[in-house]
């Protein structure tokens, strides 16, 4: 019998991996074997407030046993984001790694493990595991009728999680974790507070110092203004604000919200899409709309394809616990003060306005906030220098500080990439991290080729 994922995010609990029930129900997770483990909520110092043990779901792509060197953990980003986020780019990640076993769990909170609202958030609701309109007041009430609760999912606690994970389940061969972007958080507090043995380390949209209030989620829409305009001549600036300054706008009932400039933004994210950019502008000023309408429907495909499995939906509450209790550096934000920052943006992101009146019970940042490890192992980071979710001066000053505490620290830079190597730039990615496990040299600059 496999590993069962009915009602609940998770179902049953088991001391080795089994064939998922799940494996036939899509080609991508043909083969692969899951597990659930237990960890208590509170990994240090449990007590009644901590209301016990938690679940955590852990899915396992084994490569071919004759050849096999090992194992990489895949941690994923967010926060709020499931495993799953890695399933469309699974080839890639088994060519980066070749001959290593594809290890991922969810963090506390998403995909198959508990969730922070576990009626609401259950396979079993109306919207499985993503949260229907109608459950949004039902879980804001969870969250704060057992406050304690809620803020246990913390980062440091996912951290615990994570080396408790790798500890008890890790086989044997070698072991490397790769992150992505708030992966990269996480790997690197575990690694702060918990510290397991592994072969190498992978930081794919390394996250700025957690410190550095220039790069923090508040500052989001001001990183999208920055990479936009680097696309854009001085007359496609100019000709961007005439456009938004029109009475006729006709792209108001093609893009999502109305919102010109944040469609422009999600653009962005991908290489291919954003490239398309000065086109769309010089359409639309002779009110020629096609190419706006194409891109809308490529830019909804694009997410489609990214997002379907039963596992795929993001914990929007986690996403809303953790940015604005560690990643928003400004619990004083105000929607007032998003709207007059973004007044003369060109390209916008909805996430500060997020952070506002946040009406989850927040938690206080513990010691570990703003501390780097030391001494880490031989580590790799990659990274796009147009990424527009962790910007690459961020990752570069974190690189810096990671480097002067010791270790074996190598830098790749992947000119003209955005977000998430293995699917915005796979050749470098491939390139990269293949040379990197084998023991050789890796690029310092990789250029990325539109590559969709």
């Amino acid at each position: 019998m496999g590993v069962s994922f009915g009602a609940a995010p998770v179902s049953a609990t088991s001391r080795s991996f089994e064939p998922c029930e799940d494996a036939n129900t899509h080609a991508k997770l043909a083969g692969s074997i899951c597990l659930v483990s237990k960890v208590q909520i509170r990994p240090v110092e449990n007590t009644a407030e901590s209301k016990g043990d938690i679940s955590l779901f852990i899915r396992k792509f084994p490569t071919d046993p004759r050849r096999r060197r090992g194992e990489v953990w895949l941690i994923a980003g967010g926060p709020g984001e499931a495993g799953a986020s890695f399933y469309p780019v699974l080839d890639v990640l088994r060519q980066a790694f070749p001959d290593h076993d594809l290890v991922i769990p969810d963090h506390r909170g998403t995909g198959y493990s508990s969730k922070l609202c576990p009626v609401e958030e259950a396979q079993s609701s109306p919207d499985g595991i993503a949260l229907a309109g109608s459950e949004w007041g039902s879980c804001i009430q969870t969250l704060h009728a057992d406050a304690a609760r809620t803020r246990e999912f913390t980062v440091t606690n996912a951290a615990h999680d994570l080396s408790t994970l790798i500890s008890r389940h890790r086989a044997r061969g070698e072991v490397y974790l790769y992150g992505a972007s708030y992966g990269t958080q996480l790997i690197l507090r575990m690694m702060l507070i918990a510290p397991v043995t592994v072969d190498g380390i992978v930081l794919d949209g390394l996250v700025p110092l957690e410190t550095d209030a220039r790069w923090d989620l508040s500052r989001r829409t001001q990183v999208l203004d920055m990479i936009g305009r680097s696309l854009l001549t001085a007359d496609q600036i100019a000709l961007f604000r005439t456009l938004l300054a029109r009475e006729n706008r006709p792209w108001r009932t093609l893009v999502p919200g109305g919102d010109l400039r944040a469609f422009m933004g999600r653009l962005l994210s991908f290489p291919d899409l954003r490239a398309r950019i000065p086109a769309i502008l010089t359409d639309l000023a002779r009110d020629d709309t096609g190419s706006l309408e194409r891109s809308v429907a490529d830019l909804g495909n694009r997410l489609g394809n990214l997002t379907g499995y039963r596992q795929s939906p993001p914990s929007l509450p986690l996403a809303m616990l953790i940015g604005g209790s560690e990643n928003n550096l400004r619990r004083g934000l105000t929607a007032d003060m998003v709207e007059r920052e973004a007044e003369q943006a060109l390209f916008t992101s909805a996430i500060p306005g997020l952070l506002t009146g946040t009406p989850a019970p927040l938690y206080e940042r513990d010691r570990y906030f703003g501390v780097s490890p030391t001494g880490l192992p031989r580590t790799l980071i990659v990274h796009g220098t147009m990424d527009p979710n962790t910007p690459f001066e961020g990752a570069m000053d974190h690189a810096s500080v990671l480097s002067s505490a010791g270790g074996e620290i190598h830098f790749t830079a992947v000119v003209g990439a955005a977000h998430f190597l293995p699917l915005v730039a796979p050749t470098c990615f491939r390139r990269a991290v293949h040379g990197f496990v084998a023991g050789k040299s890796v690029p310092e600059r990789c250029t990325s080729q539109i590559d969709q």
